[in-house]
């Protein structure tokens, strides 16, 4: 009679590059801003509101749409900046970026009003987390030894006795 043994057949869990992790966490933000800003519309009045040129507290115009394109720029150009920025910048940089846009997502709550608490938690606390991933992600870039150990760096200069 053969005994079976039992193999656990784990899953590969390879490692994955920061600047990938970055990257995803950008796109991922990118998505929720833009539904967020559509089911903005689902609230009573708000495409009246829009209809009558006022978006917030704000007179609908070319240099605030501009505004508004900055702000939804900026990351969508980190997804592609934190994969082809080199490591020091690209990590710098999303630092600082995060850092700045951790605000920028805390100010959709103002105007709002406390009928709809539950869903701006939800929303910023969601693009908060993301935010703080990246900063995480970022600010823990493994690093690599400035010079290898090992054999081949040797001084050569040594003198042999």
């Amino acid at each position: 009679m053969a005994i079976r043994t039992r193999t656990l057949n784990l899953l590969d869990n390879p490692p994955i590059p920061v600047q990938a992790k970055l990257a995803a966490a950008w796109t991922s933000l990118m998505f929720l801003v833009i539904y967020i800003d559509y089911f903005h519309l689902y609230q009573a009045g708000e495409i009246d509101k829009i209809r009558g040129g006022n978006i917030f507290a704000f007179e609908i115009s070319a240099t605030l749409m501009s505004v508004f394109f900055v702000i939804i720029a900026i990351p969508a150009l980190m997804v592609m900046l934190s994969i082809a920025m080199p490591a020091r910048v690209n990590r710098a940089t999303n630092l600082v970026v995060a850092s700045l846009y951790i605000p920028v997502m805390v100010f959709n709550v103002a105007g709002s009003s406390p009928d709809w608490a539950l869903y701006y938690g939800l929303t910023i606390g969601v693009e908060v987390l993301i935010l703080a991933f990246i900063l995480r992600s970022a600010w823990t870039w493994p690093r690599t030894p400035a010079i290898p150990a090992g054999p081949a760096t040797t001084d050569r200069r040594q003198v042999s006795v």
